[in-house]
């Protein structure tokens, strides 16, 4: 009789082998009429960016053109034949797919290819597991591999127990197809509870910040944008940067102060992708909440990459899935050192209002920290405030009118200061229930 038991279609043996060795790996597009858009070349190149972070080595790259994918191998017997014999002769241990597979076609590729097959969802999932360091960050990943992994168990072989990368479900041997998909629906259960616990945190620490009025800019882009650079630049922090695909995943916050004495957070978030994994824009919604609830967005572009058009697209594709795209955004271009003068010229003219810098060398960040001025500065109103300077509430509301607002006088007579100021407009209701005497506007 046919064996029973679950076995992970091409997970079990994923990327979790990279972490302890590095692998020769074989890259396979596929584009199909669907794919026109795209540039095979650019979207491979990617692909091996992509393998790079995972910890391999590409020693082969196959592009096949073709109206619509074979339903059972992808690609067509032919060509697996001869992906095959090509893989044999580079000696490629894996092979990655610039595609999503069915379970059905990664398992007929495994068997016909004779090594592990893996598709670009996969290693951006296996990519991510590597990367998280938090808790939350953790949680949010295995939410998402786990998601992607019940679908894929099919009949024979070993399952839970051959998983790596941390996802935590891993038994002591073989199980029945039924039992690990309970297993599965009981952990994405406790998962989800958990990530609605961070999301609650994250709630109530947004809403602390609002009630201290303190505007939060968050940096966001495609994936080796330099905003991790741009962050450190703006904030003088010292987060980890590197000229590779998500280095950062864990967001980061850090409050800077503006040359008006103003102050505001600054939070470097996760990179998108172009077709970046539905699971993980759901898995990590929680976390790009935050992009959601900002008060300005810094779109930070590769100005070097031939690909910024489509780079810019795919953010904000990614930005209306969370319900971001209201959100005000300047877009900063990044690495205009490897630009010439003409090219600098042509993209400030078709893109209004948009700023050129090299976060690299430290060039721009006056600009930016004007536009984020301005842009934040934009509809307030004058307004004087009148407090008493023996009252400990009216001290803190000083210190709060100072840190969200641009001071214009300061004056202290018998125990009374009066501060004439520029306050956003959203700020104007809050401060009228806070304070006994409304603000006189100008």
């Amino acid at each position: 009789m046919p064996s029973s038991e679950a076995k992970p279609c091409g997970t079990g043996r994923s990327l979790a082998r990279i972490a302890m060795m590095r692998e020769r790996a074989a890259l396979v597009g596929l584009f199909t009429d669907s794919h026109q858009q795209l540039d095979p070349e650019h979207s491979l190149d990617e692909l091996s960016g992509l393998a790079a972070a995972a910890g391999a080595d590409v020693v082969l790259r196959v592009l096949q053109e073709r109206a619509k994918p074979d339903p059972a191998t992808f690609l067509g017997s032919g060509k697996v034949k001869q992906l095959a014999a090509a893989a044999d002769e580079m000696r490629a241990d894996l092979v990655i797919f610039d595609n999503e597979l069915s379970p059905a076609q990664l398992r007929n590729l495994e068997e016909a290819l004779g090594r592990p097959v893996i598709d670009r969802t996969q290693l951006i999932l296996d990519i991510f597991a590597r990367r998280a360091r938090t808790r939350e960050g953790k949680l949010q990943v295995e939410l998402a591999q786990l998601q992607y992994l019940m679908p894929r168990l099919v009949g024979s072989s070993d399952a839970l127990s051959r998983l790596g990368g941390g996802i935590g479900t891993r038994g002591p041997g073989e199980t029945k197809l039924e039992t690990d998909r309970r297993r599965i629906r009981y952990r994405v259960s406790q998962l989800g509870k958990e990530i609605e616990a961070v999301r609650r945190r994250r709630g109530q620490l947004r809403e602390r910040r609002h009630k201290a009025s303190v505007p939060t800019v968050a940096l966001v882009g495609y994936t080796n944008a330099g905003k991790t650079t741009l962050f450190n630049l703006l904030t003088g922090g010292d987060a980890v940067a590197s000229d590779a695909l998500f280095v950062t995943l864990d967001p980061l916050v850090r409050r800077v102060k503006l040359p008006d004495r103003r102050e505001l957070l600054v939070s470097d978030t996760v990179g998108f992708i172009e077709r970046l994994p539905h699971s993980l824009v759901a898995a990590f919604r929680a976390t790009l909440e935050e992009v959601a609830e900002a008060d300005l967005l810094l779109h930070v572009v590769d100005a070097s990459s031939p690909d910024r058009e489509r780079h810019i697209a795919a953010v904000q594709t990614v930005l209306r899935e969370v319900g971001a795209d209201r959100v005000p955004a300047i877009e900063v271009f990044n690495k205009c050192d490897q630009l010439d003068a003409g090219e600098r010229a042509r993209l400030s003219a078709v893109r209004h209002g948009a700023l050129c810098v090299s976060a690299r060398d430290g060039d721009g960040r006056d600009e930016v920290i004007a536009a984020i001025e301005s842009r934040l500065g934009l509809d307030t109103a004058d307004v004087r405030f009148e407090f008493s300077a023996a009252d400990a509430a009216g001290r803190e509301s000083i210190a709060q009118l100072y840190r969200v607002g641009r001071v214009l006088s300061h004056v202290a007579t018998d125990g009374r200061v009066t501060i004439e100021a520029q306050l956003p407009r959203r700020l104007l209701e809050r401060f009228r229930k806070e304070h006994a005497g409304a603000p006189a506007i100008r």
